[in-house]
């Protein structure tokens, strides 16, 4: 992309907006409606990345990342179409030439290759205005789908969105709150001043994480582990107990619970959770 654009003589960093998940499929859905059959990069190719990163509450691009980005390659001066510093890296092409995105992707591999690495971008993405194609760098996850689905996919740039994403084995996820994100690694330092550490530790936090989600999101009937863990004794001697008994409840299904009359019944409100997590 040649530039043409005038860039403001003073950015602030800042983060952005974060926007409940709802908000950002509807101004999905609105981006898509926009960019629907518009193909010309030059002219139109900042306008598409700059709607692009509003649907996930960042207002004004310009005050996280920069536009053409300048890099070095073999000596000669390269140019990124949108850099956000360990966020994402955008590049963009024209519809319907017949350059693939293959070829696209190569070259924002090669861009990102010239960073530093504090610098280089979580997510990497190129499109063609119909077509994205989105990498993850930590868990070389790849996707490829069309531009107007984007509504579906929106969970994908929880990084951008202000969310904190916490990766699982067999590639799975959960997108976290950066709030909760940060409670979370206090309780983590915490645990691990105790004694408790690797991956047994890192299982338990994303087990907990889990629940705390669950009971907020309608997979546990609303409130109930907060309920259950409020009915703990005052003197804290048996959280941790409370914890693991739950775990195994959360890990046995309804067949093998029936097989167990003596089992609680406060333990019927919580579902049976298959053996990804627990």
């Amino acid at each position: 992309m040649d530039i043409q654009q005038t860039k403001p003589k003073f950015k602030q960093r800042s983060e952005p907006m974060q926007l409940p998940w709802n908000e950002i499929q509807k101004r999905a859905t609105v981006f898509t409606k926009r960019w629907r059959g518009i193909t010309a990069e030059k002219q139109q190719g900042q306008g598409f990345m700059e709607h692009f990163l509003r649907v996930f509450g960042i207002e004004d691009a310009w005050l996280v990342g920069t536009f053409e980005e300048q890099t070095r390659i073999e000596g000669m001066a390269k140019y990124i179409d949108y850099l956000w510093k360990s966020k994402i890296a955008i590049e963009m092409k024209t519809g319907g030439k017949k350059i693939s995105l293959d070829n696209a992707f190569e070259q924002l591999r090669e861009y990102m290759q010239s960073l530093p690495p504090e610098d280089v971008p979580e997510i990497w993405m190129v499109s063609d205005f119909e077509n994205i194609w989105l990498s993850r760098r930590s868990t070389k996850e790849f996707w490829e789908f069309k531009a107007s689905e984007l509504r579906k996919h929106i969970r994908k740039f929880a990084d951008i969105a202000g969310y904190e994403t916490i990766g699982l084995e067999q590639g799975e996820q959960i997108h976290v709150n950066v709030k909760a994100a940060e409670k979370m690694a206090k309780l983590h330092d915490g645990l691990k001043s105790f004694g408790y550490e690797g991956h047994n530790l890192e299982v338990y936090l994303v087990r907990l994480l889990f629940c705390m989600f669950a009971d907020d999101t309608g997979i546990f009937s609303k409130g109930s582990f907060f309920r259950y863990i409020e009915q703990s004794k005052p003197d804290g001697s048996d959280p941790s107990f409370r914890i693991f008994s739950l775990f195994d409840i959360l890990n046995t299904d309804e067949p093998t619970r029936k097989k167990r009359p003596h089992l609680d019944e406060l333990y019927n409100q919580f579902k049976y959770i298959n053996g990804a997590l627990f």
